[in-house]
């Protein structure tokens, strides 16, 4: 490496950031729990106010106030927050579109073209270009929910609920159970939808599929014993496999729910934990991995819908 280059790598800027990163991270670890039994070890004890409380995570959402009887909990807000930002986003990129992108638009229109891409190549281009904006709603909606409840604010701010207790005023909606399993209710439906649209009432054949044990039972009370006998085993397991097919679709509601809920709320408790343990030092690490982790999780419930969809639309044949 030249010298040149070398002076680029060690400028002072590079150094300082360094060592102001040092600093709080010597800080961060004394003035944390864990640092802190470590050093009462040695006879050392410091008070410092650089500490956060304890953290004390809960899995039901806090009602925050109602409206005519309804309760609205911080997670409810926080999704109201994720849709305003959306459709607010979604304004200023299309209110003055233009042939050279800006960073902006730039930036949406190569995620929403991925999106559309992925759509095209799982379920077609016909089909692909159905799908796109359920997949697209579904995986803008988990993300900006992921990513927003990584601000400050979400979970720092508290004040006193109709039941005198006092809550956070935010927190990320898809650590409350219902937003994962309202998501997943709205992807079963359009899944059933589409399967109903496009092949109409053939869909419904892979749930209700007695036709051949009906056609055995009728052969052998016409005398045809051997050919319904042979046939009834045969109609049985078609029986069996449309009650099986009935039950994946409800079970699938479940596994979404719990994915995307398990997820979202072990990341949350993560950050609070590591943030209490050693402040300042892992919680900027575990912060870039729940961002990831949202896209993750977003692009699992959105590819996943899209390949149920695909599924659903398919002929038996293919």
């Amino acid at each position: 490496m030249s010298g040149q280059g070398r002076r680029k790598i060690f400028s002072p800027l590079f150094i300082g950031i360094i060592l102001v990163f040092l600093f709080l991270a010597v800080i961060g670890f004394i003035s944390g729990p864990l640092g802190s039994s470590i050093l009462s070890k040695f006879g050392l004890e410091l008070n410092l106010p650089f500490g956060l409380a304890k953290p004390e995570p809960h899995l039901p959402a806090a009602l925050v106030f109602e409206i005519f009887g309804f309760p609205v909990t911080n997670s409810l807000i926080a999704s109201w927050i994720t849709i305003i930002v959306l459709v607010g986003v979604s304004y200023l990129i299309t209110r003055r579109m233009k042939p050279v992108p800006g960073r902006l638009q730039g930036a949406f229109e190569l995620l929403l073209g991925w999106l559309y891409n992925f759509c095209q190549s799982v379920a077609g281009e016909h089909n692909g270009r159905r799908f796109f904006p359920v997949v697209a709603t579904i995986f803008l909606y988990v993300a900006f929910n992921a990513w927003l409840s990584l601000l400050p604010g979400f979970g720092s701010i508290e004040i006193l609920n109709p039941e005198g207790h006092h809550v956070e005023l935010l927190r990320g909606a898809n650590t409350d159970i219902n937003t994962p399993l309202a998501i997943a209710l709205v992807s079963f439906v359009f899944v059933e939808f589409f399967g109903l649209r496009i092949l109409g009432i053939r869909y419904l054949g892979k749930f209700i599929n007695v036709g051949p044990l009906f056609r055995s039972i009728g052969q052998v009370f016409k005398g045809k014993v051997r050919e319904g006998l042979n046939g009834l085993l045969t109609g049985v397991i078609f029986a069996v496999v449309g009650v099986l097919e009935t039950l994946s679709e409800f079970v699938r509601i479940v596994s979404f729910t719990l994915r995307l809920f398990g997820n979202m709320t072990a990341g949350e408790i993560l950050l609070l934990i590591a943030a209490f343990l050693v402040p300042w030092v892992f919680a900027p690490i575990f912060y870039g991995l729940e961002v990831f982790v949202g896209f993750v999780q977003a692009l699992i419930f959105g590819g996943l819908t899209l390949v149920f969809l695909t599924l659903a639309t398919a002929h038996h044949s293919e």
